[in-house]
């Protein structure tokens, strides 16, 4: 029997540091665009959808990934955990695919990696931030919709609602939990400090340098090598990772 594999990513106009930031343009395609094309070449991938929100401003979105081939779905802007279980649970999917629009430059080829990674171990839980060696911009998590399901029962702290995927790593044994199991999808050198993801208007000039020069089509290790190689962390080093979950798991207390 086929393995369905669905790959959600969520999308927003509103983000309080930078309005819009996904219908922003380079050369004339908004990186929401491109970052679903690159998805898009994934070989493992039943299907992809965009989780927006409700809101009127995010009709925008939802009309844009219907136009251009993908399916979209819309729902709660503060519980994405609800927004996301809810594009998927009349679609009998077996793994589903977590990855955000604001990471333009996510990589298909990593994506299909880390989705054989968590099939081949049949775990419920795999991504390649549990231990932050890739850059910020090219995470992927992938787990059981099983898993999903049970993580939309019952996490009810706000952090876990928002960001979809704590209750299933807080309660992993990875974090010594035992509802779940997790493995980290290993990267052999730390690029943590390098981000190719869109929060500031910093990491969308990077963005920009990075697709001016090499296009949208090579890997993310080509994309850090240029990065390395000609001194471009310096853009954007100074803005802190997870910025927004960190947020979140203040408001929790």
């Amino acid at each position: 029997m086929e393995v369905k594999t669905i790959v959600i990513t969520q999308a927003r106009v509103g983000s309080t540091r930078l309005p819009g930031k996904v219908l922003k343009e380079i050369n004339g395609k908004s990186l929401l665009q491109i970052h679903l094309e690159r998805l898009r070449k994934c070989t493992t991938v039943s299907e992809i959808i965009v989780a927006t929100t409700s809101e009127p401003a995010d009709q925008v979105l939802f009309d844009k990934a219907i136009e251009w081939g993908f399916s979209a779905s819309k729902g709660s802007e503060s519980d994405v955990l609800d927004r996301f279980y809810q594009s998927v649970k009349d679609k009998n999917p077996d793994w589903i695919v977590r990855v955000t629009s604001d990471c333009p430059l996510i990589d298909p080829i990593l994506v299909d990696q880390v989705i054989t990674f968590v099939q081949e171990n049949n775990c419920d839980y795999v991504s390649n931030g549990l231990i932050e060696n890739f850059p910020d911009g090219q995470d992927i998590e992938v787990f059981k919709f099983t898993a999903l399901e049970q993580a939309w029962k019952n996490a009810t702290l706000l952090s876990e609602r928002e960001h979809v995927t704590p209750y299933i790593r807080n309660n992993s044994d990875f974090n010594g939990g035992d509802l779940f199991t997790a493995i980290n999808f290993p990267c052999e050198w730390d690029f943590s400090k390098i981000r190719m993801t869109v929060d500031e208007v910093r990491d969308f000039e990077l963005i920009e340098i990075l697709v001016h020069e090499l296009g949208t089509d090579i890997t993310w290790l080509e994309y850090v090598n240029y990065i390395i190689e000609n001194n471009l962390t310096k853009v954007n080093d100074k803005i802190i990772r997870n910025e927004g979950l960190l947020k979140s798991l203040k408001n929790d207390k």
